[in-house]
């Protein structure tokens, strides 16, 4: 699996967020007119999630019906444990210190990050 771009990745959300399969026009219908995209613009995107192997396409009629054939859970993981990776050298601890010393994780947060991990770890 490979990192898709910005683009693709909203494009993905929407096909996610529906029950499949989903048309091109479902996903201009919620997501097209926000971003200002044309429905070429749209198919190429399409065209793309298919040759990655994130979506597989139906012809039915004169439309085009897709399937995700990649969850998004799967994708999250995935790009999860890159950013992880990459990033923090794998290291949860340092995650963590990062968002709480930048303040993105408050004392509650923290507090819930804690029992969590109790959770877990029993």
């Amino acid at each position: 699996m490979k990192k898709l771009p910005d683009t693709e990745f909203e494009v993905m959300k929407v096909v996610w967020a529906n029950e499949p399969p989903i048309t091109t026009s479902v996903i201009m219908e919620q997501l097209g007119k926000e971003k200002a995209w044309k429905a070429q613009t749209v198919i190429t995107l399409m065209v793309r999630l298919v040759q990655r192997g994130f979506v597989r396409t139906e012809k039915n009629g004169k439309e085009r019906t897709y399937f995700p054939i990649i969850g998004r859970e799967d994708y999250l993981k995935f790009e999860s444990g890159d950013f992880m990776d990459r990033f923090h050298g794998n290291s949860f601890r340092s995650l963590v210190a990062m968002l709480y010393n930048d303040k993105k994780i408050d004392d509650h947060d923290l507090d819930d990050l804690m029992l969590w991990l109790k959770e877990k770890r029993d």
